[in-house]
């Protein structure tokens, strides 16, 4: 599944769109949710610059404006949030192969052709008039806080942890606390962090904390620059895959050695994922 840092590489791959008119919107078979537009009122809009709220992509559109001032009858305005689903990537250019059985949205822009390829059909893009109105709002009123926030503090992580009993791996991973940490990322952030996966929450003091906000952002930031982690079958807008995987600290090496002491990885799983850590390392 993409997680913020493979969204996050989306994002920045598609930069091209923003300033793009939009020509058409095809749709191919139903996605997670409907549209909830007409494809022929966004003609005529103006693209603007993807943002990116969790898992999540906006993509702004701004309304077609008359010589008098006013707005024309195409181009509808508000914006398109786009998800990646399980499986799901953005591929964008003015020379696309034709469409196969798994691109199930095409914005035709002036700029090129913005496609969802989405073999699974768990991803989605959804019409909202704005950020702050339904339905994007309620898309994304869960989310927890932008680990690149550093308006963010780690008094403020502490304080959204310490009620929780569950494992901090799961409240890590549910991402009502703090978005984007991924299996993979939340695997290798505890391990920076030095805390053992099984640790509830409410056990996890302010400095224990503040290290695992830290080792969160370092990385997330790592894997954003890496391209993310291609598993399967992520891509970037342009095809490159992600190299991520492979400088991972724990995710992934199960009996291997620890990269600090030595020690031999373990695997469990937790809440039917699997988890990586040093038991001598990481410490409850």
């Amino acid at each position: 599944m993409p997680e913020l840092p493979e969204v996050e590489v989306t994002r920045r791959s598609v930069s091209g769109v923003a300033g793009a008119r939009v020509l058409g919107l095809r749709m191919g078979k139903p996605l997670r949710w409907p549209l909830g537009v007409d494809p022929d009122a966004l003609v005529g809009a103006t693209a603007g610059e993807f943002l990116r709220r969790g898992k999540y992509l906006w993509l702004p559109l701004q309304a077609a404006a008359t010589e008098a001032g006013g707005v024309q009858g195409g181009g509808l305005g508000g914006g398109l949030l786009w998800h990646l689903g399980m499986s799901g990537s953005l591929a964008f250019g003015s020379a696309l192969a034709p469409a196969g059985k798994h691109d199930h949205v095409e914005l035709v822009t002036d700029h090129g052709t913005l496609r969802l390829t989405d073999p699974r059909r768990f991803g989605a893009v959804v019409w909202s008039s704005s950020l702050g109105a339904d339905p994007a709002a309620k898309l994304l009123s869960r989310l927890g806080a932008e680990p690149f926030d550093l308006s963010y503090t780690a008094k403020q992580f502490h304080a959204a942890l310490k009620d929780r009993k569950v494992a901090i791996k799961q409240a890590l991973l549910a991402g009502d606390v703090i978005v984007g940490a991924g299996n993979i990322y939340a695997n290798d952030a505890l391990f920076e962090a030095g805390i053992d996966p099984h640790t509830p929450c409410s056990r996890i003091g302010p400095a224990r904390a503040a290290r695992l906000l830290s080792a969160l952002r370092m990385v997330l930031g790592q894997a954003v620059a890496a391209g993310g982690s291609t598993l399967r079958d992520f891509r970037d807008a342009h095809g490159s895959v992600g190299q991520y995987q492979g400088q991972a600290r724990v995710y992934g090496r199960g009996g291997e050695p620890c990269p600090r002491c030595g020690g031999a990885i373990e695997r469990i799983v937790q809440a039917q994922r699997a988890t990586y850590f040093c038991p001598a390392c990481q410490r409850r």
